[in-house]
């Protein structure tokens, strides 16, 4: 019985690649997010009813709150992602011959 082929391992481009790519995103999630803020503090909601002015608020406060969600988290991947880069161009994590607890 053949055992299963192991997936390949990520080399330096692809993580190179996913950096650029959370980078780009966080970028453009920065700037949707500056710009939701920048909308709310002009044009703040005016209701009558203060249940209406209290679900606004709510509603604008989740919005503004999950855009600056998504740039942290990419920002985070991105960053991640480099870190792997480098050390991925710096060689294997662990020697091949003698690993720590193998007993030999």
């Amino acid at each position: 019985m053949a055992q299963p082929e192991a997936p390949p391992s990520k080399g330096p481009l692809s993580f190179l690649s996913g950096a650029l790519t959370a980078g780009l995103l966080s970028w453009l999630c920065l700037g949707l997010s500056r710009r939701m803020a920048l909308y709310y503090a002009l044009h703040p909601p005016h209701y009558a009813s203060s249940v209406a002015q209290s679900i606004a608020t709510a509603l604008k406060t989740l919005l503004v709150g999950m855009a600056f969600l998504a740039t942290f988290s990419f920002g985070f991947i991105a960053l991640g992602l480099a870190l792997a880069f480098l050390r991925s161009l710096m060689g294997a994590a662990t020697p091949t011959g003698d690993r720590a607890g193998s007993g030999s």
